[in-house]
């Protein structure tokens, strides 16, 4: 554990909150300026974030929530894991972390001028490194526990497509044995796979899906949703057929299963956000038969619903598992033929009256405005945030503003 912070260091720091919320966005875009000039940094990140400013804005809100929070340093442990984990996933070292901190720092004096100050500069360069070295301790401690555990692995491992299974319209499911035929890590249901895609005339591209079956020690299931201009998803559906090699790093992720959950479990998708509810429900049907779960999916119809057949299968087959299905608009077909269980959306009065608020742990993942519609429904119904998990895959401002 580094050092603690100097008293004076601490009174600058919250002394140029201020003027972060004035000029930080202009900062972290000459960070951004600077860093981008170093491939392999540059690499490191998802450029889709950075078109429509939602990377930029999501560090400016984080540096800002430091400089507020420099004096309550325990409100950094659950921040600092779930960095961590995403770092792990990305493969970033320590190596990386003195580019960043140089190009912040450089970025400050780029913007603010003389009011960057000497002083200033160096309370923030004492600053970046305290954190820098909470992350990198902890990193090192997850790289060791991944590379030593079973079927573990360090850096980038090849995967061949051995299988790939259309879910829905939009969604495509594809199944990855380790092509040097050991075995592989025994994830928690609920983390995800980070890649390393080499796309014709697009270089190295990074992305984050999360594993959609139960662990086997054996091979990983992703399901894809197709976006619209998505770099990466559209070359999965279209090129990546069986055989292709996919280069991929271990498990990683702070959304997960307790490996003894308490009950009941109240698991709430929306979309291709019940990737890893899946392997959260066949992870309870194998090795928790009994406990009480509730799988509740959003799908706007059901061309776009995919594993439905699967999931009900799996409640089939287990007591204590119950799926209740929304379909926003359903299709003369979806009414016909009862695929689904409620039409429209999920809301708070809905979740009151069908779920257990005062004891369940809810599971939350989907996309951006689902989720901040279901977390803020579940905390105005009294839910403490101790019992909401969520798994969000982009820049989470809005989400944690909401």
């Amino acid at each position: 554990m580094p050092s603690p912070l100097s008293s004076r260091t601490v009174e600058i720091i919250k002394a140029t909150a201020p003027v972060l919320e004035t000029h930080g966005l202009d900062i972290v875009h000459a960070m951004y300026g600077r860093m981008f000039k170093n491939p392999e940094i540059r690499d490191m990140f998802n450029q889709s974030h950075q078109g429509d400013d939602s990377q930029p804005r999501a560090l400016t809100g984080a540096i800002l929530a430091y400089a507020q929070n420099i004096d309550n340093l325990d409100a950094l442990v659950p921040v600092v894991e779930r960095i961590a984990q995403k770092h792990v996933g990305l493969q970033i070292l320590p190596e990386h972390y003195p580019h960043v901190g140089q190009a912040l720092l450089d970025g400050m004096t780029d913007v603010l001028g003389d009011a960057a100050t000497e002083e200033i500069i160096g309370a923030w360069h004492e600053a970046y490194w305290f954190l820098a070295n909470i992350l990198i301790e902890r990193e090192r401690k997850l790289y060791e526990d991944i590379a030593g555990a079973d079927g573990g692995w360090t850096g980038w491992r090849a995967f061949v497509i051995e299988a790939s299974r259309r879910e829905s319209d939009v969604i495509r499911s594809f199944q990855l044995r380790p092509v040097d035929g050991m075995p592989v890590l025994r994830h928690k249901a609920g983390q995800y796979l980070t890649f390393a895609f080499d796309i014709p005339e697009s270089g190295t591209v990074k992305r984050n899906y999360s594993i959609s079956t139960a662990p086997n020690g054996e091979t990983y299931r992703i399901s894809v949703k197709r976006e619209s201009g998505g770099l990466a998803s559209n070359w999965l559906h279209d090129q990546a057929l069986p055989g292709t090699v996919l280069n991929a790093a271990p498990p990683a992720g702070d959304f997960f299963l307790p490996d003894t959950p308490a009950d009941p479990i109240v698991l709430l998708s929306g979309g291709v956000g019940l990737t890893p509810m899946v392997a959260m429900l066949e992870t309870v049907a194998k090795d928790h038969p009994g406990t009480p779960v509730h799988f509740v999916h959003g799908a706007i119809d059901g061309s776009t619903h995919a594993m439905g057949d699967h999931v009900r299968a799996l409640a089939s087959d287990q007591p204590g598992l119950t799926t209740t299905v929304f379909y926003q608009s359903p299709r003369p077909e979806d009414i016909s033929e009862q695929r689904f269980d409620q039409q429209g959306l999920i809301d708070r009065n809905w979740l009151a009256a069908n779920t257990d608020i005062k004891r369940a742990s809810y599971f939350v993942c989907g996309p951006r405005a689902f989720m901040q519609a279901m977390i803020n429904h579940l905390t105005a119904l009294g839910v403490p945030a101790s019992r909401i998990h969520y798994e969000f895959f982009g820049p989470a401002d809005a989400l944690l503003a909401a």
